[in-house]
Formats: C-alpha cells, sequence, structure tokens
C-alpha cells in the first residue's frame, strides 16, 4: 500500500483475520483520514478475494462499526474483507460548526461545492476513489466489490451504488435515508454543501437516482419499524420509485427495532451473506 502511506495505528487478532486501523493522508478531502479494515483469514493464504466498503451514519466515526456491528465472526466464514472508512474530513484545519448533523461526522458522501466547505467535504471521490484504490492495494477481488451502510451511510451506499454500478455491484442498507432532498437533514445539508440550485440535489437523492436508470443489483434494506427518525427515512418513497423503475429491491420492514446498532447487528449476517450471494 505504499501509494497511500498507510500506517497502522492499531491491529487485533480476530476469529483468526486481522482487525486493523489505518491512517492514511487523503488528496480528495486534504486532511488525514482513518480506515479500519477487517482482514479474514482467507487473506493472508489467497488475498484475491471479494470486499465490501460500509459506510457509517451521522455522528459516528469507523470505530462504530468496527466495535458494535458484529461483522467480523461472518466475514471471516465467508472470506469477505470489509473497509469501513470514516463520514467525514477531520482535523483542526477542517471547517465544523456546533449542529450534529452537519460538518464534522456529517460528511453526507457528497462533493460540496460550497464554501467553507469545498476544500474538504469531497466524500464521494475519497469513498469512490480512494477507498477502491486502497482496495486494489490490498489485492482483493475489486471486481467483487459491494457497498453498503447504515442511516447517512445507507444514503450514501445507495447513491454510490446507483452512479456506480460497475464498481459497487451490490448493495445493501440498514435505515437508509432514502430521499435526503425531501427531509430537513437532507435539505440542511445539501444547502449548505451544494448550494441552493435544487438540480444539484438530485445528484445525491436516491430516490432521484432510481427513477433515472436502476441498477442490474437486487437491493436489500432494512428498517426498523420502532425507528425513532423513520419520518426522516422514508423507504416507502424509495420503494415506490424502485416499482416504476423496475429496480429489484427487498424492504424488510422490522417490527419494534429502532435505529441504534441493536438493530444493525441483528441482521447483519443477512446483509453479508446477500452480498456474497451475488459477489
Amino acid at each position: 500500500m505504499n501509494n497511500f502511506e498507510m500506517k497502522i495505528v492499531n491491529e487485533e487478532k480476530m476469529f483468526a483475520g486481522a482487525q486493523r486501523i489505518y491512517t492514511h493522508n487523503s488528496q480528495a478531502c486534504n486532511c488525514e483520514m482513518r480506515v479500519s479494515i477487517f482482514l479474514p483469514p482467507q487473506y493472508f493464504t489467497s488475498p484475491h478475494i471479494p470486499v465490501l466498503v460500509y459506510l457509517s451514519g451521522l455522528t459516528c466515526t469507523e470505530e462504530n462499526f468496527t466495535v458494535k456491528a458484529g461483522a467480523q465472526r461472518i466475514a471471516a466464514q465467508l472470506g469477505v474483507v470489509i473497509i469501513a472508512p470514516d463520514t467525514s474530513p477531520r482535523g483542526d484545519n477542517v471547517p465544523d460548526n456546533d449542529s450534529y448533523d452537519m460538518a464534522k461526522g456529517a460528511g453526507f458522501y457528497l462533493n460540496a461545492t460550497q464554501e467553507p466547505w469545498q476544500r474538504h467535504y469531497q466524500m464521494e471521490s475519497y469513498v469512490r476513489d480512494e477507498i477502491t484504490a486502497l482496495a486494489q492495494a490490498l489485492g482483493v477481488d475489486t471486481k467483487r466489490m459491494g457497498i453498503f451502510g447504515h442511516s447517512m451511510g445507507g444514503h450514501g451506499a445507495l447513491s454510490l451504488h446507483l452512479k456506480n454500478p460497475e464498481v459497487f455491484k451490490t448493495c445493501s442498507a440498514f435505515a437508509p435515508i432514502c430521499t435526503p432532498m425531501q427531509i430537513p437533514w437532507g435539505q440542511k445539508a445539501f444547502t449548505a454543501y451544494l448550494g441552493d440550485e435544487q438540480t444539484t440535489w438530485q445528484n445525491y437523492d436516491s430516490t432521484h437516482l432510481v427513477s433515472q436508470k436502476s441498477s442490474r443489483a437486487h437491493i436489500l434494506i432494512d428498517q426498523g419499524m420502532s425507528d425513532e427518525f423513520l419520518t426522516q427515512l422514508r423507504p416507502d418513497i424509495f420503494e415506490k420509485a424502485c416499482q416504476h423503475a423496475g429496480q429489484k429491491l427487498t424492504l424488510r420492514r422490522q417490527k419494534g427495532y429502532g435505529h441504534s446498532y441493536y438493530f444493525i447487528a441483528s441482521f447483519m449476517e443477512d446483509h453479508l451473506r446477500h452480498h456474497m450471494q451475488y459477489l
């Protein structure tokens, strides 16, 4: 991984594989970024194996998934690498504000065009270009790469897949923000990062994207029906758009589940097996 000057800052043996945290300098985000990578035991004998990219939600870092999702045991069984980047740029020189749903921890996986955000908040390019280049440097099979995520990260996974189906061949999400143009979280972030022109917003709205062009993937979404943010997520709108567009979608409405990593951990195995079925 010499192209990235990756530095291991923590490594633990886990399920006969390795759970690592790396840092590296990002050209897209103009700062140091942290990335969690789980390498299953199969990687150390034959690294040319499938890879999944996981995108976390609002206020999270790469650590939330690593510690709480419970993905490593099944990933070790299936022989799949999981790369979980941070949700936003970090550092003293990166602009921030006091809102939990903006700035650090809330990059929204888009490329900002407005000041003061545009120099650092280029998360779409970071995931699409640098994380996939990192996967190539690891020696994994990037022709078998999928993407998934939670909440804001679910929005990122859906939009990145729909715009780059040849890169991220499979896609799933836990409680994704399905139509950010139509809800307060998205409207606030899009106005700040992208400006007032809503035709620009459409490029990051999964419901709009799927209505323009479906993918050949079979998308899996799990949504907890006791989710306190359900009115901000609107999977029903995305479901209707998929039906009209001919997009294969399984939307599972999980009774009694909320928005937390208790919910994610409960269905993580299903999502990993879903991806591996097609990869």
